[in-house]
Parts: C-alpha cells; structure tokens; sequence
C-alpha cells in the first residue's frame, strides 16, 4: 500500500460515509479493483479513516454536539446498543466479516432492494417528528438497533440508520442529522477500539498513510454531507438503492 492508495481510500471514505451505500463495502470493494489483499494493517487503516469523517461532523454540529444536552442525551440511549454488541462481536467482525467480498456484495444488493421497497411504501406525515428534541428516548434506542445492523460490512450505517427513522415517524431531513450526529460516537469508538488493539504494530511509514486517508477522508465527508442535506429536501433514497444494485451485480457478475 502507497500514498496514491491512502488517497483513493480517502476519497471513498469521505464520499461513502454519510450516503446510504456503505463505506466499508465500497473500501473492500476498492481494495479488490487496486489489486490489494486485505492485511490486518488495511483492515485497520480503513477504520481508522473514519476520523477524518467524524471530523467534518463535528466542524459543522459542534454546537449541538457540545451545547445542546438534550440532543447529546439522545445520541448516547442511541449509541448503546451498537457500543454492546460491537465489544461482543468485535472479533467476528474484524476477523470474519471485514474483507469478506461476498459478505460486501450480498449485503449491497439486498440492502439496495429494501431502500427500494421502503421508499416505495413509504409515506412522510405531517406528525412526523421535525425537532430532535421531541425525539423519545425508546425511538432514539430503536434508531440504534437498526444501526447495529450495519456492523455487517455492505449494509451501510447511514442506510440503516436512516431507513429507521424513517420508519419510525422521524422527517427526512431529521433522521439524516441525526444519523450524522450519531456516527460521531459510534465511530469514535470503533477507531478507538481498534488503535488500541494494533496501533503498537504500526510503523511510521503505516502513520503517514494514515494521516493522508484521514485528511482527505475529511475534506470529501465535509463535501459529501452538504450535498446529502441538499439532496434530501427534495428526493428520496430509490437512486442510492438502484446504485447499490447494479454495483453489486456489476462485480458479481465480473
């Protein structure tokens, strides 16, 4: 792995990250397309990039992320499930489930085919909840065990997150925050978990790749959450779905 490979993954990552199409399923996805085996150093670098993207979350929400405490007490009840069951599995996934193409691919398609038929059946009421204030704590842990979904690489934190909410009487434009605001925690401790167990084994030149994926990873989130925010005010998620299908057709078939 070089500089032009931490930038590409970069540049996924801030991309990826915040749309409902999985950003580690696309990683591993890159890693197949530059010809690179998935070591337990990339594995690493691919989780620890997600710092740039927490990053730009936090440059655009600091203010609800520091001030605003009852937003804060309701990303905490969400992050609970997803903090129990990733310190359970967290071998399984590291082990088993990350780098594992058809697991990435499966996940994609039939994740595609639900946003899909959700979006379809899907109808916004006018009750539906606008202020996440007047988010209830039971709806705030729900958000979370659908993102817990999402532990298995190709489902895509944001979609599951966002299909959720959406489920369970949130405005679009309201869950997509939130799922923005809740990737700060959820991501946070997986980076962290993760550099406490390998960060001893990396050598300096295994920094510098990182340091280049995590500052491009945080210029495209910034980029890549603006535009969502914009694309939600007006469309719903059927063309990330109809994306999700053909990428996965495309590479199982090819």
């Amino acid at each position: 792995m070089n500089l032009l490979h931490a930038f590409v993954f970069g540049i996924v990552e801030g991309l990826t990250e915040f749309l409902p199409i999985s950003s580690t399923g696309h990683l591993i996805l890159s890693e197949k397309l530059m010809g690179l085996a998935h070591g337990d150093f990339l594995g690493s670098f691919e989780i620890a990039i997600q710092l740039g993207a927490i990053l730009a979350v936090v440059c655009l929400y600091w203010k609800m992320l520091i001030l605003d405490i009852e937003i804060i007490k309701r990303i905490a009840v969400a992050f609970i499930p997803t903090a129990v069951l990733g310190l359970v599995f967290y071998k399984i996934i590291k082990k088993v489930l990350l780098g594992s193409e058809n697991v990435v691919l499966w996940s994609l398609l039939v994740g595609g085919i639900i946003i899909i038929v959700f979006e379809l059946l899907h109808k916004e009421k006018d009750s539906d909840v606008e202020d996440l204030k007047q988010l209830s704590y039971k709806k705030a842990f729900m958000i979370g065990v659908f993102q817990s979904f999402a532990m298995v690489p190709g489902v895509s934190r944001s979609a599951a997150t966002i299909i959720g909410g959406l489920s369970l009487g949130l405005k679009r434009k309201t869950i997509v925050e939130f799922s923005f605001l809740l990737a700060v925690p959820t991501m946070a401790a997986a980076t962290a978990l993760d550099l406490i167990k390998t960060a001893s084994s990396f050598t300096f030149s295994q920094f510098g790749l990182l340091s280049v994926g995590f500052t491009v990873s945080f210029f495209v989130a910034i980029g890549s959450i603006k535009f969502l925010l914009h694309f939600v005010k007006n469309h719903n998620f059927i063309i990330f779905g109809i994306y999700r299908i053909l990428i996965a057709g495309l590479f199982i078939i090819f």
